[in-house]
């Protein structure tokens, strides 16, 4: 297949998917406003969508491996395209996120993150809403569920080095859970930034998890060698080489 036809199917896919936020927001509006289940099965039922036209209209094809939790945990993930999101999402039962504040007022997206639980971050005060969640943790506010976090902060393009921030080890130690990693490849085929997306196996992989009670630095030592281990196995597999030193 030519580039300047896979540029056209990637244009048709990126419009498709932003304009099917209105159907399922109208759809699930009111459903959700009765009951949070229902909010979340909009945002599930989304990325199942997204991750079906993707296969059918670029050929990229989502690989989701190892045993999503279906329990209360934390989980700690690689962050490198909005697929990474879709394909995480839609397999857990009761996902939420620590979300940029701008979202918030996105049309339906915003709405509905606040439904499920998603906390709104201003930029540089990522610490602030992390203790906002711990107390909320503690008086019993917090919906039970999957936490999400993504440990460098932003996405982060293939191959590139990017430090592990510290408030994915400050939420391990604070709420008592396990963790969860999760490593991907999906930038190699989902860049950051630009229409173009390329066909292959996108692949985000659950990782064994991290039982609570180790030592923050401990933590996040086994955090980073099993994240960035695996995700560069999984770009590799992909045929991705060009890796920082």
């Amino acid at each position: 297949m030519s580039y300047a036809i896979q540029w056209v199917r990637s244009l048709i896919f990126i419009v498709v998917m932003y304009f099917a936020l209105l159907p399922w927001g109208i759809v699930f509006a009111i459903p959700a406003i009765i009951s949070r289940k229902y909010a979340y099965l909009c945002c599930r039922s989304y990325c199942w969508f997204i991750k079906w036209l993707a296969g059918w209209l670029i050929g990229l094809k989502c690989e989701v491996r190892g045993t999503p939790p279906q329990d209360e945990v934390l989980i700690a993930a690689k962050h490198q395209s909005f697929l990474d999101v879709l394909m995480i999402y839609g397999d857990i039962p009761a996902g939420r996120f620590i979300m940029k504040d701008i979202l918030k007022y996105a049309p339906i997206v915003g709405q509905f993150g606040l439904r499920v639980g998603c906390i709104p971050v201003k930029r540089g005060k990522r610490g602030a809403a992390i203790k906002k969640m711990i107390a909320d943790v503690s008086a019993g506010r917090l919906f039970p569920g999957q936490l999400i976090i993504y440990s460098q902060g932003t996405r982060i393009a293939p191959g590139v080095k990017a430090p592990y921030k510290i408030g994915t080890g400050v939420l391990y130690k604070e709420l008592g859970q396990d963790c969860v990693p999760v490593a991907a490849n999906v930038g190699v085929f989902w860049p950051k930034r630009g229409i173009y997306r390329k066909p292959g196996v996108a692949v985000v992989e659950f990782l064994p998890r991290i039982p609570a009670g180790l030592e923050t630095p401990v933590f996040m030592k086994i955090l980073e060698d099993a994240v960035e281990g695996r995700s560069n196995e999984l770009m590799r597999e992909a045929g991705f080489t060009a890796f920082e030193e």
